[in-house]
């Protein structure tokens, strides 16, 4: 092995390069909560418990969805809820676009499987240290209705990340 490595620098850099990126530790929290076959039920608040030290560096916090074929809407609209360990709480209304004007499916992956990497707030700094809670429905409606879909289906997965 080690006359294969002293022969072919472009190993010792392919294997330095690997290492390197390997060792990435941009990512604070980053976690996943699988939807019900069923579909994501009106009103069902996902959440997310984590911890916050530095209260000093900004960072960047995403909401995470998967989608497959199933999802039948061009957009996403969502209710979040941020709670801090002092009680407050910031609530926010957002819309994001989940396929172009063709109808193909924006983000990322091969299969019919999409993995959208949705911002949630950018170069956020935390106030207080201490345990945060982070909780997100979906306020999908059908055009005209006041009702929210009782079971939005094609949502897979739905995780919440922050990032350095």
């Amino acid at each position: 092995m080690t006359t294969i490595l002293k022969s072919n620098p472009f190993l010792i850099v392919l294997g330095s390069l690997l290492l390197l990126f390997s060792c990435d530790d941009k990512s604070d929290f980053n976690l996943y909560k699988s939807i019900d076959n069923d579909g994501w039920k009106a009103n069902e608040k996902i959440f997310f418990e984590f911890d916050v030290k530095d209260t000093i560096s900004p960072k960047n916090l995403f909401i995470n969805i998967r989608n497959n074929n199933e999802y039948a809407y061009s957009n996403l609209y969502l209710i979040t809820e941020l709670v801090f360990p002092n009680e407050t709480k910031v609530v926010d209304t957002l819309q994001y676009e989940m396929a172009d004007k063709t109808g193909r499916f924006l983000g990322v992956g091969f299969t019919e499987i999409k993995e959208n990497k949705l911002f949630y707030k950018e170069k956020k700094a935390f106030p207080v240290s201490g345990n945060y809670t982070f909780n997100v429905r979906h306020a999908m409606r059908k055009n005209g209705e006041v009702k929210p879909i009782e079971f939005l289906k094609g949502i897979q997965d739905v995780g919440f990340s922050i990032e350095n």
